[in-house]
């Protein structure tokens, strides 16, 4: 049997943070090559196993997560040659589980997130439905009328392709019978199997390039600058979600699936109601079962929870709904012979081992890199290079070596690999500390590598997000010293005539190039402290701080004043939801660093940073609630997710900066000091007629 990976119940809270970092770095990647290039380098499999692997380790080391915003990330950003829309309800993902244990635990988060009994979770009713492997898009109909459609982009804002999917014959151009006047619906383009194959044919007989699957096909057709082009391909559509709509017009999903039918829409004949964990079990069986005789691909089936009251109390977590959940298809293995081991290092100086690859075609995608977690697990699978070995498409890490197999040519083994000591790309001392899993470069900001990591995250999607300064550009700069600093970024213009004459740029792509940073110098605070690449400091984790804080300057100034440990500035910190104790010291350590004050100077000089427009929504917006005591009408999670529904920020320590605190029963200590500071307070009836009123 080939070895596992290194279980996340034995990882020292190091090991987790070590790769959690390097897992949202690839799951990045592979979203920019999936989503944005309609060009996978991996399986749906594969990718669902390398988030299946991120989110156990988070569960067993919550503490350590976000290493990196990209784990949370939906989708990637528009393609800029399609006008982009905002959509009214964010287009989000799904959660994913493999077996009936994991299905168990879904049903069992939700189940305790409403406080239901054992006899209310036995008569939850679910649909079920196939989950298409296609393209997710968005239907916006005014008053009956198709206006507008967008794909998910990166879940809050996608491309416009309105003009695309008008040529689809699945789609009413207008909906029959009553209609709210606004309603986003939301659906899935595909391609069937055998337009897909006939769509190949035609494209090796004109010499062009082939599809690599009817999901990528389906994608390339919708996303055709020229709407002749999409109307030549037999896209279908199945509509099956609901996004923004101005008034309620079902109480639960399978009505909406049925209104949807009357508005003229294709529904998927398979989707059916289920009650309890045997008779889903029983549905993914059918399904899969018939998965071959399908017209269509399919990845597995979507579960979701049919009261649609239930699904607004549930909400959702992170990138995902609290309601639903992909039970997702079993993967393969496969063996090929691994070429060589490359050293990886990355912006914080990690040394990663990556195993190349000879090409395997696993699952219809070529698999040519997998990873090697780090020393210990070569040497404890005694992997080298001229092996061959199991590849593994699904369960912790996707693509991962899971251990050598049996020589079938008798080819003689070489010798035992050895992990480098020093880094590769600047010769320093690579060293690694006492219970930590991970090597790293001692080399700091004087290593090319890492400064050059920390530069391509700098410009990233989630950070500062400046079209056409990509990791080419940001390496080709830095080697040839234009690019030394963040800050030298917004100093670019000066050297526009030098640009121009260097090899595949010209007057028109550099005048690009400065015009979208020049459109980057006004960023809000969140995208501001992302961007600095932090440790342990991920798209969520920014977006608390600044919605926490406000503004730069205050920011700035309390993650000075938290140094002092037991401060007030340290203990606020700590009080923040989601902000633990080895964040905040990497927080305070990054201000304390002479070189990040010379960065932090730098670019606010150049820059002007924005407070977050969502501290200013909502009818707590702004505010700082605490809750205390046992609540009985709701779970606290709940209490939670509706009060950060309203723009509160939600703090676990009662302060002078404490605007509200809800008292439950028992509230204890905390209710005592909200009555000496004299903030104002409700029990948990009022704290519910408040939020009757807002809704």
């Amino acid at each position: 049997m080939p070895e596992t990976a290194l279980l996340p119940a034995t990882m020292t809270p190091q090991q987790a943070r070590e790769e959690l970092e390097r897992l949202a770095a690839e799951i990045a990647h592979h979203n920019a090559a999936y989503y944005r290039n309609d060009a996978p380098e991996i399986s749906d499999a594969e990718y669902d196993a390398l988030r299946r692997r991120y989110d156990a380790i988070v569960a067993q080391h919550p503490e350590a997560e976000p290493e990196n915003s990209a784990a949370q990330d939906v989708g990637a950003a528009p393609d800029t040659a399609f006008g982009k829309h905002i959509h009214l309800v964010p287009m989000l993902s799904l959660d994913n589980v493999f077996d009936r244990e994991d299905f168990e635990g879904f049903i069992s988060r939700a189940t305790r997130f409403l406080g239901m009994d054992q006899k209310a979770t036995e008569q939850l009713i679910f649909v079920g439905e196939p989950k298409i492997d296609g393209l997710s898009i968005s239907l916006t109909y005014e008053k009956g009328r198709f206006m507008r459609g967008t794909t998910r982009g990166d879940g809050t804002e996608g491309e416009d392709v309105t003009a695309n999917l008008r040529t689809l014959k699945d789609l009413p151009l207008r909906l029959s019978g009553s209609y709210p006047d606004l309603i986003e619906i939301r659906g899935e383009v595909f391609l069937s199997k055998k337009h897909f194959l006939e769509l190949n044919a035609a494209q090796e007989a004109a010499n062009k390039r082939l599809f690599a699957n009817p999901r990528n096909a389906a994608a390339g057709s919708l996303r055709q600058l020229d709407p002749k082009i999409t109307a030549q391909r037999p896209l279908s559509l199945f509509a099956y979600a609901l996004g923004f709509c101005s008034e309620k017009i079902s109480r639960s999903h399978w009505a909406y699936l049925e209104q949807l039918k009357e508005w003229g829409f294709p529904v998927n004949p398979l989707s059916r109601q289920i009650k309890g964990v045997e008779d889903a079990e029983a549905f993914f069986a059918e399904v899969s079962q018939s998965r071959a005789e399908l017209a269509y691909d399919i990845d597995g089936v979507v579960y979701k929870i049919d009261d649609l009251a239930l699904q607004e109390r549930l909400g959702f977590a992170g990138r995902a709904p609290r309601w639903a959940i992909a039970w997702k298809f079993p993967a393969e293995q496969a063996i090929t012979r691994l070429k060589e081991i490359e050293i990886q290092v990355g912006r914080t100086g990690a040394l990663t081992p990556v195993a190349h690859l000879e090409p395997v075609n696993v699952g219809g995608v070529l698999v040519m890199r997998a990873t090697l977690h780090n020393e210990d697990e070569i040497a404890r699978k005694d992997v080298r290079p001229g092996d061959t070995v199991f590849i593994q498409r699904a369960g912790d890490v996707i693509p991962q070596v899971l251990g050598v197999a049996p020589s079938t040519d008798g080819t003689p083994r070489l010798a035992p690999y050895h992990f480098p000591d020093h880094c590769p790309v600047c010769g320093a001392a690579a060293v690694r500390p006492e219970g930590e899993a991970v090597r790293r470069c001692t080399g700091g900001l004087t290593c090319p590598a890492q400064v050059v990591e920390r530069l391509i995250h700098f410009v990233s999607r989630q950070a500062f997000d400046i079209e056409g300064l990509g990791d080419r550009s940001i390496r080709e700069f830095h080697d040839i010293g234009l690019i030394l600093t963040p800050g030298d970024i917004f100093r670019l213009h000066e050297h526009a005539a030098d640009i121009e004459k260097r090899d595949g740029w010209g007057e028109q792509s550099v005048q690009k190039l400065l015009q979208a940073i020049e459109s980057r110098r006004t960023i809000s605070l969140s995208r501001f402290i992302y961007a600095l690449g932090i440790r342990r400091i991920g798209a969520s984790n920014a977006r608390l701080l600044a919605r926490h804080y406000g503004t730069y300057e205050n920011w700035f100034s309390q993650m000075q004043a938290a140094a002092i440990i037991g401060s007030d500035a340290r203990l606020e910190l700590g009080s923040i939801t989601g902000i633990g104790t080895t964040t905040a010291e990497d927080l305070v350590a990054f201000v304390a660093e002479e070189h990040n004050l010379q960065t932090l100077a730098d670019l606010r000089a150049n820059l002007t940073i924005t407070e977050e427009t969502a501290a200013s929504e909502g009818a707590l917006a702004g505010k700082t609630i605490v809750f205390t005591g046992t609540l009985h009408t709701m779970t606290r999670p709940e209490a939670k997710a509706t009060a950060e529904r309203m723009g509160a920020k939600v703090s676990d320590s009662v302060s002078k900066k404490t605007d509200l605190v809800v008292l439950g029963e028992k509230a204890g200590s905390k209710a005592k000091k909200a009555v000496e500071l004299g903030l104002q307070t409700m029990d948990e009836a009022e704290w519910n007629a408040f939020c009757s009123e807002q809704e």
